[in-house]
């Protein structure tokens, strides 16, 4: 059986649409969830409250390196966050989807 993960990346208001069609259509991602979140963080010594969008990402973690590269391309960030979960425990047929999904 595969290992699956989770991706959390987030990015501005409207900058996530690009980098998540990206990511389903190159078949790096199975799907990619984005919601909005509001961000707390330091940033050049000063504090930072941002609206942002958080892409949930679902994959293999064989795409994980090929994937980290693609964001990094289209990504707006000069730091853009990447966090990846292993999956320990799913609904078989959603992962089964999620890997008759990614390449």
């Amino acid at each position: 059986m595969s290992e699956f993960v989770v991706v959390l990346c987030t990015a501005p208001v409207g900058g996530s649409d690009k980098v998540a069609r990206v990511l389903v259509e190159e078949r790096l991602a199975a799907c990619v969830n984005v919601s909005q979140a509001r961000s707390y963080f330091v940033w050049e010594g000063r504090l930072s409250v941002d609206p942002e969008e958080l892409m949930i990402i679902k994959t293999e973690q064989r795409m994980v390196e090929a994937l980290k590269k693609r964001i990094l391309d289209l990504h707006s960030y000069q730091v853009p966050e990447i966090i990846v979960i292993p999956i320990k425990e799913g609904y078989e047929p959603y992962l089964n989807w999620i890997a008759q999904s990614v390449d």
